[in-house]
Order: structure tokens, then sequence, then C-alpha cells
């Protein structure tokens, strides 16, 4: 069989090469290249065009949420295992939403890792036993009615996420704060704002305000 071609990130040159040497070692895997940052990953992605893609998430410049969610938006089929020492609620959920296909800690060995490239690479998910506690607790959490349900049309041609971002807004939340909240740099954010105004029509945060109560997008309405 042909040998899944990986892709590594992870901005710690010691983990990347340990990993360059456990994963060299493993049949049916071949290492592509290795990553140091989340905007490498991206470049590399499009240049190498790897099977499978092992994500860290503490990543300098774009950090591994943002750099799957980036790499998901340009090619629906990538595959992604987020492998990381994150092991939080927030961390597995973020990860999961922004298109991971499999979430590992930095505890897994050569077998788990070779098990969840192979089940990605079937088109099933690959979660660690370790972390699937937090993906209960945080799906039971949003059963009880802590997560907000945007509205099922949104007005204006905005995305899901500028109503997201448009919402924080609402709130009195700055575009670091929103930054924060959504995992994502605050350029993105700058962005997501330049874009929701414009097509709302809105000049200033403050008309972005009303015109969220008026249409239904801020929390409580």
């Amino acid at each position: 069989m042909t040998a899944v071609r990986v892709l590594l990130a992870d901005d710690q040159r010691v983990v990347r090469e340990g990993l360059e040497t456990l994963l060299g070692l493993l049949p049916g895997i071949d290492v592509v290249g290795a990553a140091s940052d989340g905007e490498e990953v991206i470049a590399m992605a499009a240049r190498l065009r790897p099977d499978v893609i092992l994500m860290d998430l503490g990543m300098p410049h774009r950090n591994g949420v943002e750099a799957t969610r980036l790499l998901r938006e340009r090619d629906p089929g990538v595959r992604v295992i987020v492998l990381t020492t994150y092991a939080d609620d927030r961390s597995v959920v973020e990860a999961l939403r922004a298109g991971a296909r499999g979430f590992l800690t930095k505890d897994a060995g050569g077998e788990q890792i070779t098990q969840a490239v192979q089940a990605v690479m079937r088109g099933d998910a690959a979660i660690d036993p370790a972390v699937q506690h937090h993906l209960v607790a945080a799906v039971a959490e949003g059963a009880g009615g802590s997560e907000w349900p945007p509205p099922a049309e949104l007005p204006d041609g905005l995305t899901p996420r500028e109503a997201e971002v448009i919402r924080l807004i609402a709130e009195g939340l700055s575009n670091t704060e929103i930054a924060s909240r959504l995992v994502i740099s605050e350029a993105t954010v700058k962005s997501h704002v330049n874009h929701l105004f414009a097509k709302t029509g809105v000049r200033d945060r403050a008309q972005a305000v009303s015109y969220a109560y008026r249409h239904g997008l801020a929390a409580g309405t």
C-alpha cells in the first residue's frame, strides 16, 4: 500500500525532530515535512499536499486552531490530527469545531498515532480516550443552553463567524477580547469586523451594537 504522507507542525524543534524520528520508524507513514509555526504549515500544506497533518495548538503567528480552520476553508478534504499538550475542554472543542479529525495528547505512542492516522484516512475520527471526557462535558454544557444559537437566516449576507463577532461587539468586547474568546488572531478579528461593517453599512462599533440588537444578533435577543 502507498505510504500516508504526513506533515508535522510544532514550534518546538526538539518535538519536531523527535516526531520525525518516531514516525520515520512506523510502517506506512512518510513524513514529507515539518513546520515550525501556523503560517509555515499552511504554506507547506499547499506545496506538499500531505494526506494528514499532525498539528500542535500553541504555535506562533497562527495557533493550531486558526491554522486548521484556514486549511479546512481552503481544502475541505484536509485531514488534521491535533497533537498537543493541551487537553482542556476549550482546546478540544475549538480544535474539532475548526475541522480537526483527531485529537491526541503528546503522551501518545507510535502505535496510537499510527491508528489515528489510519482512522482519519478511512474517514473516521480519532479522539484520544484521555480527552474524551472533555468533549462529553462540553457537549453536555452546550445541551444545557450555554451556546448562543445564531438565527436561522442571517441578514445582509453575514457569515456565521461574522454574526458571532458582531454579537461579541454588542457585549462590549474589544478586538483583543474577541480574539481570545474565539481563539483567533486579532488580525483575523479585524478582517471580520471590516467585512461585517461593509456588509451591514455601519460606520462604527456603536452602530454595530444597534444593528446587532435590531436584527436579533445580540445575546438575549
